[in-house]
């Protein structure tokens, strides 16, 4: 090719590389005529290719362009960076601007306020300090743009003394700086701190804003602490400030998380006097405010006088609605939002996701997210979050799977609550090597993700694990509560370590000065009782230092269960029946101890007392999951498609346990008939169906996951211990007391549950 005509043809590639109107398709053919060429070695075109790649969020292109670099510059790595900070690609934005200091190649003024948000947006504090070290020795720390990036990102980190440390370093700070680190300690609970700053804003020579009033009643606000953020509201008002709508939007979540209805209503008043009642945000608040007070007419009447449908109204109601348990009302509202196509946005989609796992609606909260997706409607690290204890409450495996590697996918995976969400998921679906892999891999970890991990140990029975992340956690610098004590002292209940129990419950008030609660004393009294101490476990009860809930009598009466101690049972059932005189629950647990010992007319004395009170057994149900699909079976149904099937495959394991001599455990039946008709009875149960329909359903040997709505009973235990042993299956059982692990005719509870 001749210089003339090769200078045509780079000057032709280089217009085609229009960062105005090149597609990706476009910037991917000027590459493939790039490399035909052999004009690749121009450094100007190669930028220019990886900025439009960068541009078009191609990434893993624009890192293979950097690649073939010969010599990477500061401008090559600088424009990869700034477009991966541009779309918040903060992990990746890290490991490039690392593998630029490994070439040798020092950042400038201008790049490295990208690499401190970057530190910011993941919290990744200990990538800050390094990068700070870094700012010193370089020479830029007396650059006001690289400092004031700094400051920003030790305050998103809350490292709130190291963001001080620079503001008294700064020869004249100004407002938003002041503001954002008040905003700070408030939003850390730091009262004190955050006051005293506000107030020695007047010897900087500075004066307090409407900006600096909400970022103070904002953080208290998000700090949960809810009366110090009205109180700061009412401070404003009287020093003659007048609050704008950002102000009153959270003044008005303080007063809603305090269910204060009646300073409410006069914000509600100030915002009609004010002309407010117009702006979206603060509409949206007062309708969360009064659904938060379970106010359901004036929230109800707030979103009609609106007069049109907005979004941000119509999500608040949605939310409303749902905390209220009123599901149906906010799938209508839902779907009214849909018909009328406003635009549903990732607010509409999380919130609706959010209402059916909280109120038992757990498979369709798996549709919604599939429809989402199907709309191109992009998760976000609220929804995901939402999404997995559906998840993990039907041991959708798979779908929480693939909700893992979206999240993974969108570069959420490093949000603390996006990581915790995993860890509780792959523990419910009976996956807790996989939820301690989540855990330790997260780059950060708060009490909630330390608390996640123990709970999920000691649903699995797993004590001794639970002991020992209770220790990292303290050793870690996180400070355990009454949660973290309530899931290890449940550990030690299940495996009856009695002298750990102790020694926890000791250590909790004396130590942690955590004072224990109701649930504390119901392991207690779980712990005692399997141990065999079930009367002391009672004589506990009596000395308690308030009056005992349904929660520790219903632990004493699950014992009286193990241990058959009728004349305990009933003490303990007449208190649970006044306490709890509508939980059916209760009357079942006396009547199954009753027909356990043969006492028909205890049966059928129960039995008339919840007719009297009009209460029926709550219907059991089992789930189970078969090739990414998830399966409800009812106790009884024989509309199953392979109902016919699985009585057939139960009916003749059951004739296998009859001749190896395996006993039927026929006293969990409530009524008084014969043995082949309590066995016939005991076959319906649903979590029976569930395992052999898994059985029919899956190759030999693949382990089965279930989940039960109601306590697992004696038989059922049983039948399924022999199923694992007889079928050489693992079978995995959730029900509402912890996780049975069937292995080869064993369970992990010991037969105590």
């Amino acid at each position: 090719m001749s210089t003339r005509l090769f200078n045509r043809f780079h000057l032709s590639i280089f217009s085609s590389l229009n960062s105005a109107t090149s597609s990706l398709s476009c910037t991917r053919q000027a590459h493939a005529h790039i490399l035909k060429t052999g004009i690749f070695s121009d450094t100007c075109l190669s930028t220019k290719l990886l900025t439009l790649y960068a541009n078009h969020q191609s990434f893993a292109d624009a890192i293979l362009i950097l690649d073939s670099f010969p010599e990477r510059d500061l401008l090559s790595f600088s424009t990869l960076i700034n477009a991966l900070s541009k779309f918040n690609r903060f992990s990746s934005v890290l490991r490039v601007f690392a593998r630029m200091l490994s070439d040798g190649i020092l950042p400038d003024c201008f790049l490295l306020p990208a690499a401190a948000k970057a530190c910011a947006g993941i919290g990744a504090v200990d990538a800050g300090l390094q990068l700070h070290g870094l700012i010193s020795v370089s020479g830029h720390a007396s650059n006001s743009v690289v400092r004031s990036s700094l400051f920003h990102m030790y305050v998103k980190c809350d490292k709130l003394s190291y963001a001080h440390k620079l503001l008294d370093e700064m020869p004249e700070p100004d407002m938003v700086t002041l503001s954002a680190l008040i905003a700070g300690y408030a939003r850390n609970g730091c009262l004190d701190k955050a006051k005293r700053l506000f107030y020695e804003m007047g010897n900087l020579g500075l004066k307090p804003n409407v900006v600096s009033w909400k970022g103070m009643i904002a953080g208290f606000n998000q700090s949960g602490l809810y009366s110090e953020a009205v109180d700061v509201f009412r401070e404003m008002h009287l020093g003659g400030f007048q609050p704008d709508g950002g102000c009153v939007s959270s003044v008005l979540a303080a007063l809603g998380d305090l269910e204060g209805i009646n300073v409410g209503v006069q914000i509600h008043d100030y915002v009609i006097k004010q002309g407010l009642a117009l702006d979206e945000w603060v509409v949206s608040a007062l309708i969360d405010m009064y659904g938060k007070c379970a106010r359901m007419s004036e929230m109800c009447m707030v979103f009609d006088e609106i007069g049109y449908m907005e979004i941000g109204s119509c999500n608040a109601l949605i939310t409303g609605l749902s905390r209220n348990g009123l599901v149906e009302k906010a799938l209508a509202m839902f779907s009214q939002i849909r018909n009328q196509e406003m635009g549903l946005n990732i607010v509409s989609w999380t919130s609706m996701i959010a209402c059916c796992t909280q109120n038992g609606r757990d498979i369709e909260a798996l549709e919604l997210f599939r429809e989402m997706q199907l709309t191109g409607v992009k998760a976000n690290a609220v929804t995901i979050p939402c999404l997995l204890p559906a998840c993990g409450n039907i041991a959708a495996l798979m779908h929480g799977k693939s909700a893992h590697c979206f999240s993974i996918r969108r570069v959420i995976i490093c949000d603390v609550y996006v990581g915790s969400a995993l860890v509780d998921m792959y523990a419910k679906c009976g996956k807790i090597r996989e939820s301690r892999l989540c855990f330790d891999a997260m780059p950060t970890k708060n009490l909630v993700s330390w608390n996640t991990i123990v709970h999920g140990y000691a649903m699995h029975g797993k004590a001794k694990e639970a002991m020992e992340m209770l220790d990292l956690m303290q050793k870690s610098g996180q400070k355990p509560n009454s949660i973290s004590f309530t899931s290890v002292l449940s550990a030690c209940s299940q495996k009856g370590l009695t002298g750990e129990g102790w020694y926890y419950f000791g250590i909790m008030s004396n130590e942690h000065g955590i004072e224990p609660k109701m649930e504390h004393y119901a392991c207690m009294v779980t712990l005692l009782s399997r141990a065999g101490k079930i009367r002391e476990a009672y004589f506990m009860i009596k000395k308690m230092p308030f009056e005992p809930d349904a929660c520790v009598w219903g632990a004493l009466l699950c014992s009286c269960r193990v241990h058959n101690d009728v004349k305990l049972a009933e003490v303990a059932a007449k208190k649970l029946f006044e306490l709890e005189p509508r939980n059916p629950g209760n009357y079942i647990l006396l009547s199954n101890i009753y027909s356990s010992n043969g006492m028909w007319d205890g049966v059928d004395r129960v039995r008339d007392l919840m007719m009297e009170k009009d209460l029926k057994k709550n219907p059991g149900c089992s789930w189970i999951e078969i090739k990414n699909k998830v399966y409800m079976l009812l106790a009884g149904d024989k509309s199953h498609p392979q109902a016919s099937q699985i009585i057939e495959k139960l009916d003749a394991l059951s004739l296998e346990m009859k001749r190896l001599g395996f006993i039927r455990r026929t006293d969990f039946v409530l009524q008084d008939v014969e043995a082949h008709d309590k066995e016939q009875i005991l076959s319906g149960h649903s979590e029976k169906l569930a395992v052999v329909f898994g059985l029919l359903s899956t190759p030999p040997r693949t382990p089965l996951r279930i989940i039960k709505n109601l306590r697992i009973c004696g038989d059922c235990h049983a039948v399924i211990k022999f199923i694992s042993k007889c079928e050489d299956r693992e079978i995995l059982v959730r029900d509402t007391n912890r996780f049975h692990h069937f292995i080869n005719g064993e369970c992990s509870c010991g037969d105590f549950w």
